[in-house]
């Protein structure tokens, strides 16, 4: 079974060895399909750009898979094509085609997202494009092996610097060196992430152009009216130019139509008349939420992990947080719960423990994928919240 298979995988690893994925792939390159891919990198907003992305071209009559990562409720979620997540049996049936692929040494050596990253391809094989999302990197990622017809650059910021350096110019160099050919870079808070963008495409000879250089007049009228038809807040319209600048970029013809259903869930999606979940756990994440919702006032449903700059987010969340309440997750990188209380003192933040949602008060569940699914399964076991 493909679950149980992954579920003695670890999720996250202390040290990468990021020679592995390159390697084990190179021995099975001739046996995997080739669609053509589109790699999405950077710190914010992929999963939306990704989904408006893979829902025009599916629209349009393409064969299309979108890669994305985690998920909240079930490991499906992540492989998406067609229209709907990949039913189960596709999916164990990609697992067993994968493992007459690959020694068992090399499989049981694959992280979880490395091996999940060539089984979606088995998934994809019949199709026309797929639109594959980088997990926490770019360079040294495993979807970065693949080559790819064009590359998509969301906001770049400060996350995981663990793994992917503690300046704007070490983080954003990672990303973007993950670029092979052609890529497309949307509109960027941090302005030196342009400068380092031109001065890697003048070095390796790469077509790296911005978004507001690809699209036109017709376009930002189109985005403007597919925009309010989805009711978009204001950074997902700039995930739905970069979507739609890719559209350009591979001479398709587009319509506002082919975007209906398009968004994705967990991104300022609201469950109920009073509840919304954003997988968000970054400060840029926060600053757009907080654009988005101002000037309502929300009880913020929230945790997070040791390396997040919880602080900073919170600061940032303040003028929109009635109060704080913690809600539990299970997972071994949270964070103390005395720390955290101690920054919401620190803030002057009021707090308690979350326990159940109150009718007529409007709730924002934030902090990371964890926090989101964490909160569903109370809510759906008590029957109390279904997503609409």
């Amino acid at each position: 079974m493909l679950q149980d298979f992954l579920n003695a995988k670890p999720l996250y690893y202390d040290e990468i060895d990021y020679s592995r994925m390159p390697r084990i792939y190179e021995k099975i390159k001739p046996y995997l399909p080739m669609p053509k891919i589109i790699h999405l990198i950077g710190t914010n907003g992929k999963g939306t750009t990704g989904r408006f992305l893979a829902t025009a071209l599916y629209s349009l009559g393409f064969n299309v898979g979108h890669y994305t990562s985690p998920h909240i409720l079930e490991f499906n979620e992540r492989v998406w094509i067609n229209g709907k997540n990949a039913e189960s049996e596709t999916l164990e049936a990609a697992y067993e085609e994968l493992e007459t692929l690959l020694s068992k040494d090399d499989s049981d050596a694959l992280s979880y997202f490395e091996y999940t990253t060539l089984l979606s391809l088995l998934v994809y094989k019949e199709c026309d494009y797929v639109v594959m999302e980088a997990g926490l990197g770019g360079e040294y990622d495993a979807t970065a092996v693949f080559d790819k017809v064009l590359t998509l650059v969301t906001p770049i910021a400060y996350d995981h610097e663990a793994f992917l350096g503690n300046s704007i110019k070490e983080i954003a160099t990672t990303k973007l060196n993950a670029i092979q050919n052609n890529a497309i870079l949307s509109l960027q808070k941090e302005t030196e992430i342009y400068d380092i963008a031109e001065a890697m495409a003048e070095e390796n000879s790469l077509n790296i152009q911005r978004v507001s250089q690809v699209l036109d007049a017709d376009d930002e009228q189109k985005i403007a009216k597919i925009a309010k038809k989805l009711k978009l807040e204001s950074y997902l319209v700039q995930n739905l130019a970069l979507s739609i600048s890719a559209l350009k970029f591979l001479n398709i013809e587009y319509n506002n139509n082919n975007f209906t259903d398009a968004r994705l869930f967990g991104r300022l999606t609201r469950i109920s008349e009073n509840v919304i979940v954003d997988v968000g756990h970054n400060p840029l994440a926060a600053e757009a939420i907080r654009e988005a919702l101002s000037p309502e006032k929300y009880v913020l449903i929230y945790n997070s992990y040791q390396d997040k700059d919880y602080k900073k987010i919170l600061e940032i969340l303040k003028p929109i947080i009635n109060k704080v309440e913690i809600i539990s997750i299970n997972d071994k990188r949270a964070e103390a719960e005395d720390r955290l209380k101690r920054t919401l003192n620190d803030l002057e933040i009021e707090y308690s423990i979350f326990k159940s949602v109150t009718p007529n008060i409007k709730y924002l569940v934030f902090g990371s994928f964890s926090v989101v699914e964490a909160f569903m399964k109370r809510q759906n076991k008590s029957g109390i919240l279904k997503y609409e």
